[in-house]
């Protein structure tokens, strides 16, 4: 009889092979679990729409947030994350009073949504700096009443883990000085509510990557944006970086491909020396396959320094843009947008380094 084996009442005793064959085992089966504890970096998509319209617009008729089946479909795809545009004037009516109980109502129904199908969210203000057409930091809007509405909106979705907090998308034509002043009112109200969310804090100059250490408005943001002060410092700068030939990402083309993919990895240089994080908030290229290698280089960069960057999120989807959105990869009737081959590595990396990110581990 075969004593190696448990029949019958007989005590099994492996043979030195089978020790061997059965740690290689145990260990491929430990390579296959998820990092216990651990969570991948933010591989986005902006699911665009709750920011159409005039701030007098009617839902559903004027703007629209994501529906199930395009937050199914990304989900799919293996994307993990969602920056969700929305317009600061229809959450709040009247600057320094409460925040409108239905558009609030719509943000957390949308963001029910998002967690139920295991995304976490980025909240995106998408004002460009402003309320009502007036900048942060004039006499119209102040600095105190844009870190209001944060207080306001940071005590509803306080120390909920999967809910992050960008500040503001793509504050532009202001000094960078007075984009800080606001950025840090916002900062110590959204602490002083008690939540310890991670905050996204972007420039000004439209927060690109690659005019970061460039002074567009006078001094520039590698040198201003250094003055962040957050009371927990759980904070990740955020930039925005596309293809084309002024790097506004409004043209069908990818004539500067090499240059954004450049400015990508000299402000990661910017990250490692001053010792700070970040976030790619906004790119995004045509389906030409030229573009879609350049996008796969891009995000490369960004998986490739995890310690670095909290994650990336792609510009654009959404149920009510267009077919003809040059940037657009909203499923046709067809199928999946070419785009999605340049991330697709990323959001099929299940290795166990692919699954942590050291970024969002550190503070």
């Amino acid at each position: 009889m075969d004593h190696t084996r448990h029949r019958c009442g007989f005590i099994a005793f492996p043979s030195r092979r089978q020790k061997r064959v059965a740690s290689v085992l145990i260990g491929l089966a430990l390579l296959a679990q998820p990092v216990q504890g651990a969570e991948p970096c933010f591989r986005g998509i902006n699911l665009s729409g709750a920011e159409f319209g005039n701030p007098d617009g009617v839902a559903g008729t004027d703007y629209v947030y994501p529906s199930e089946a395009t937050i199914a479909y990304f989900a799919g795809k293996g994307f993990t994350s969602v920056r969700l545009p929305f317009l600061w004037e229809r959450l709040q009516p009247r600057l320094r009073e409460d925040l409108d109980e239905g558009e609030l109502g719509r943000l957390q129904e949308s963001v029910e949504k998002l967690r139920a199908a295991g995304l976490r969210i980025v909240l995106d203000p998408h004002n460009y700096a402003r309320y009502r057409e007036a900048v942060i930091g004039s006499a119209e809007v102040s600095s105190d009443d844009f870190a209001d509405f944060w207080g306001r909106l940071a005590r509803h979705f306080a120390n909920q883990p999967d809910i992050t907090f960008g500040l503001m998308n793509e504050p532009h034509d202001m000094p960078a000085k007075q984009w800080l002043d606001a950025a840090n009112a916002a900062l110590a109200r959204i602490r002083g509510e008690g939540a310890d969310n991670l905050v996204l804090v972007p420039g000004t100059a439209w927060t690109g990557a690659h005019s970061w250490e460039g002074g567009t408005y006078g001094a520039p943001n590698g040198e201003v944006m250094l003055g962040v002060v957050d009371p927990v410092d759980n904070y990740a700068y955020e930039v925005h970086q596309y293809f084309d030939n002024d790097f506004s990402g409004t043209k069908a083309n990818c004539s500067r491909a090499g240059d954004a993919v450049m400015a990508i990895e000299s402000f990661s240089r910017w990250l490692r020396t001053h010792g700070k994080r970040g976030y790619l908030g906004e790119f995004g290229v045509t389906g030409d396959e030229a573009c879609v290698s350049a996008l796969a280089d891009m995000v490369s960069v960004v998986e490739s320094n995890r310690e670095l960057w909290v994650g990336w999120a792609y510009w654009v989807a959404g149920d009510w843009w267009p077919d003809s959105e040059a940037l657009n990869i909203q499923p046709t009737t067809e199928g999946d947008r070419p785009q999605l081959r340049g991330l697709a590595r990323a959001l099929k990396d299940f290795s166990a380094s692919g699954s942590s990110c050291p970024a969002l581990q550190s503070r």
